[in-house]
């Protein structure tokens, strides 16, 4: 069997961490079994799908490395729904109800306050013709409902071992609302069984679903997938993430400078019983994946390991790697292979780098704000800076006559010093800092500072 899978998200908003470890998980199990991936725009809410996000989800998609071998959308296969729910009503599996929302919430209270579950009770199915017409006649539109087997669903999920759902202790899921909309259910199935999709993988909230897509899929002559519900994504407090998720969208991600494997490295890993480090490529995830790896605990999102992740994989950049994104920050175009080799260590992202452009090729920098003891230290130093171009040697040799004519030492000693020609408490080691500086902008702080 050839593995063929398909991430479904719908373009009522943005990619964000939860359906991105969704859609990578989904590609790497597809692409570490030599199959197919398949992008499905799950666009059948025409009211809140836009253009824009669709866009969006494929920009993003293509920024983390994920492309597709397949693409549709579901508003392009209304036809089809309407023969597959065709098809369902002639074998009596879906039918008319005229509840309305009220009604169903009071019935729904009704049961409970019995002690019974909040199950529907099917009291369309006894509806007579005429009745039916009486309701219609009232300006009543019906949904429809699946009629569930009252058997059980049972698959051997591929992270939770062996399932089994009860659907007769589920409500009928409705497929089709009062105004004609198909809702995501029926849908789902339909194109699984088209696109002869062989694995869904999943959130974990998706389990009871499946116990009715189960039966709708059998209903339709299909063959049910392969099924994998993962734990969900919860942050590293071990609260949920959803009020959260717009600052944790991939297009926040991608302009805060993340790095696309930092972000996938973290997300394949987290739940897994693989350690959490850097990996070179989505193949290498690939390669790496199983889902015998993954656990049924909740996976946790910390932004300090995706800080950490992200860290190493910019220090490992080369200069004709990044050099691209440097030119589009000020003075990056100015930039050297010297003065990523001396930065690059002290990065989390590559956007940090703006910091030390401005340092090493921008005019005067703001200055710290020194005290008076500070200042007339500076003054000292500033007299005592090497004449001529600045080397290798120049910081060394220099903070030694300091040193000797003021007797600071330590902190003292340095840390003015920096803070005047960088405007930084801390960075790249100062002896190659001033190389790049040079010695006419050094000289120029110096004086600045001691005015």
């Amino acid at each position: 069997m050839t593995v063929k899978v398909r991430f479904a998200p719908s373009p009522t908003g943005k990619l964000h961490v939860g359906n991105i470890r969704t859609a990578l998980v989904n590609w790497l199990f597809a692409k570490g079994q030599g199959g197919t991936f398949v992008l499905r725009i799950d666009d059948t809410d025409l009211e809140r799908s836009t253009k824009e996000n669709e866009e969006g989800i494929r920009r993003d998609l293509t920024w983390l490395g994920m492309t597709w071998d397949e693409t549709f959308k579901q508003s392009e296969k209304f036809e089809r729904y309407r023969q597959a729910a065709e098809e369902l009503k002639a074998k009596g599996l879906l039918y008319p109800c005229y509840e309305t929302a009220d009604e169903l919430e009071r019935r729904k209270k009704i049961a409970l306050s019995r002690g019974k579950p909040p199950v529907y009770d099917r009291a369309a199915l006894e509806l007579t013709d005429e009745q039916r017409k009486a309701l219609e006649a009232e300006g009543r539109k019906p949904h429809w409902r699946f009629k569930l087997s009252g058997g059980r669903a049972e698959w051997n999920d591929l992270v939770r071992g062996q399932q089994s759902i009860d659907t007769s202790s589920v409500s009928d899921p409705v497929l089709i609302r009062e105004d004609g909309s198909f809702l995501y259910t029926m849908p789902s199935v339909v194109d699984d069984v088209d696109a002869k999709i062989t694995h869904v993988i999943r959130g974990e909230d998706h389990v009871t679903n499946s116990g009715a897509q189960i039966e709708i899929f059998l209903a339709l002559g299909g063959q049910p997938p392969e099924m994998a519900h993962m734990p969900l994504l919860i942050g590293a407090d071990g609260q949920g993430l959803s009020k959260r998720l717009g600052s944790l969208s991939a297009e926040q991600l991608r302009n805060e400078g993340y790095e696309p494997l930092a972000l996938l490295s973290l997300l394949s890993k987290i739940g897994t019983s693989d350690p959490v480090e850097a990996r070179e490529s989505l193949q290498q995830l690939a390669l790496e994946f199983s889902f015998s790896k993954m656990g049924r605990a909740p996976a946790r999102f910390d932004e300090n390991e995706l800080n950490g992740l992200n860290a190493q994989i910019v220090h490992a950049m080369s200069f004709e790697m990044v050099k691209p994104r440097l030119e589009k920050l000020a003075y990056g175009d100015q930039a050297t292979p010297d003065f990523w080799d001396v930065v690059r260590g002290n990065l989390q992202g590559v956007p940090d780098a703006a910091m030390w452009l401005a340092v090493v090729y921008g005019g005067g920098l703001k200055g710290p704000d020194l005290e008076a003891d500070d200042r007339a230290f500076v003054g000292d130093a500033a007299k005592l800076f090497p004449a001529g171009e600045a080397t290798l040697e120049t910081w060394k040799a220099w903070v030694d006559a300091v040193k000797a004519k003021t007797g600071r030492k330590g902190k003292g000693l340095f840390q003015p010093l920096r803070r005047v020609l960088t405007d930084q408490e801390h960075g790249p080691e100062m002896d190659r800092m001033l190389l790049l500086i040079g010695a006419e902008k050094a000289r120029a702080r110096l004086e600045q500072a001691s005015a």
